[in-house]
C-alpha cells in the first residue's frame, strides 16, 4: 500500500467533536485515576487531564491518516506532544484541524508521518497543539529523505532525579482506556495479542501517556493541571496489566523537566520525555 505524499502540507478542515463530563470521567478512569484525585473524577470542580488531548484530537489524526493513505494495521505509534494554550473545558463542542507536515523514509524500519493538529473552542479560540509522530512499517522505501534525527531529552548522566512518581497498572486498565475510543484487539483479546507476538494484551501507549501527565502534576505542579504549559513522549517500550510505571524528572532550567518512565523491572516504557510547566 503506497502512502499518498500528495498529502503532505494540505490542512483538513475543521472537525466537530462533542464531549461531556461522563467522557472527561472516564477518561481519568482510564488512565488510573481515582478517588484519590478527587476533582478529576467527580463532575463537582471536575478537572481534566491535560493528555485528554489525545481524545479530542483523535478525529482529525483519523482524516489524515485516511487522506495518507496510511495502512493502519502496520501503524507504529512513536511520539506524542500537546501544548496547551488555555484550560480544556469539562464539556463542550472543539473543532480540531491537522497537517500531515512531513514524511520522511527510514527504509526497511518503514516511512516515518509528523503531523500537527491544533483544537479550538466554539469561538474560535485556540485551546491546544497536538504532535503526532506514526510509522508505518509497511511503506519505507519509497525514495524519500531521511529526515533530521530528533533532539534529545535524556536525563543528565549521575544525578539523582527531582521527582519519582510511581503507578501500579490495574488488570482491567486497558478495559477502562478503550471506552475512550480505541478499540484495537490488542489491548482486551489474549487470543489477538498472540497473534502479534505477545503473551498477554498490552496497555494503550497513550494510557501510558496518561500515566505520565498524572506523575507530572502529582510531583511538581500541585495537581493543578493549568500549571502544565506542554508534554511529549516517545513510546518505546510495552506495558502489561499489574505492571508499576515509574516516571523520574530532572528540572533541567527552572520549569523544564527531562522524564523518562519505566517498569518495576527496569524496561524503559517512555522515554525522550519533556515537560515544561508555569
Amino acid at each position: 500500500m503506497a502512502l499518498n505524499l500528495g498529502a503532505i502540507g494540505k490542512k483538513t478542515a475543521p472537525i466537530e467533536f462533542n464531549y461531556d463530563e461522563d467522557m472527561v470521567i472516564l477518561y481519568a478512569l482510564g488512565i488510573g485515576s481515582g478517588t484519590e484525585e478527587l476533582d478529576y473524577v467527580y463532575e463537582k470542580n471536575l478537572k481534566v487531564f491535560p493528555t485528554f488531548s489525545s481524545i479530542l484530537c483523535r478525529p482529525a489524526l483519523v482524516s489524515l491518516m485516511m487522506e495518507a493513505n496510511v495502512n493502519r494495521s502496520a501503524v507504529l505509534h512513536g511520539e506524542q506532544e500537546v501544548t496547551i494554550y488555555k484550560a480544556i473545558p469539562a464539556k463542550g463542542k472543539v473543532f480540531s484541524s491537522g497537517v500531515l507536515s512531513s514524511v520522511y523514509d527510514k527504509g526497511d524500519m518503514g516511512a516515518v508521518l509528523n503531523m500537527d493538529i491544533e483544537t479550538s473552542d466554539e469561538q474560535n479560540q485556540l485551546i491546544l497543539k497536538s504532535k503526532v509522530v506514526i510509522v508505518d512499517r509497511s511503506a519505507g522505501n519509497f525514495g524519500g529523505d531521511r529526515g533530521p534525527k530528533s533532539p534529545k531529552y535524556d536525563p543528565p548522566h549521575g544525578s539523582n532525579p527531582d521527582f519519582c512518581g510511581k503507578h501500579v497498572v490495574s488488570r482491567d486498565q486497558s478495559a477502562l482506556y478503550r471506552l475512550s475510543g480505541d478499540k484495537n484487539p490488542l489491548h482486551i483479546d489474549p487470543d489477538f495479542a498472540k497473534t502479534k507476538g505477545f503473551d498477554q494484551p498490552i496497555l494503550h501507549g497513550l494510557c501510558s501517556f496518561g500515566f505520565a501527565c498524572r506523575a507530572i502534576l502529582e510531583s511538581v505542579c500541585e495537581n493543578d493541571p493549568e500549571k502544565l504549559k506542554s508534554l511529549s513522549v516517545r513510546f518505546m517500550g510495552v506495558v502489561y496489566p499489574r505492571d508499576t510505571l515509574i516516571t523520574k524528572g530532572w528540572e533541567i532550567i527552572k520549569g523544564t523537566y527531562n522524564m523518562q518512565t519505566m517498569t518495576q523491572d527496569g524496561r524503559l516504557v517512555l522515554g525522550n520525555i519533556r515537560a515544561t510547566i508555569k
